[in-house]
């Protein structure tokens, strides 16, 4: 895992000298730091790929979930995306004052909000799909095609278990 350099994809540099010495360390072999370097490292290359968009990675997925035929009220957006909800709120804002998503009452309860995308907001997931498929692209490109699913599914199975 190198440094990120600045480039709109996030393309790895060669790992920097600290970088080298330092994976050396015993936490280097454990799972839950190397997701979150992993993690990190995607984050920074996603929001890069969505910058030019106007977006950040929490903004995406708040999009595309609107952008799903699921409906998802804020309180299950919250809960979802381990959030906060005052954190989802503001992302919500942010989303709304752009055109990307309205919230309605929710069909089901009045008392409950929903969130679409917006046409606008179809248009712009669009492209920021392809983005976030570069980004993962340029993540992942040291795993073949069957490692990218081997890892796609034991995330899934940990993340949604």
């Amino acid at each position: 895992m190198g440094t990120i350099t600045s480039n709109a994809r996030g393309s790895a540099a060669e790992s920097s000298e600290a970088t080298r010495r330092l994976s050396s360390a015993p936490i280097a072999d454990e799972i839950e730091f190397l997701l979150a370097r992993a993690r990190t490292i995607g984050i920074i290359r996603a929001n890069q790929a969505l910058e030019p968009l106007g977006l950040k990675v929490r903004h995406y997925v708040v999009l595309s979930l609107a952008a799903s035929d699921l409906t998802p009220s804020q309180r299950e957006l919250a809960e979802f995306l381990q959030l906060d909800p005052s954190q989802l709120v503001s992302t919500i804002d942010a989303l709304e004052a752009r055109g990307w998503v309205e919230r309605k009452p929710s069909s089901e309860d009045r008392r409950v909000n929903v969130l679409n995308a917006t046409p606008a907001g179809q248009q712009v997931l669009t492209q920021a799909q392809e983005a976030i498929v570069e980004a993962e692209d340029d993540s992942l490109c040291d795993l073949s095609v069957d490692e990218r699913e081997q890892l796609r599914g034991l995330l899934k199975r940990i993340s949604f278990r």
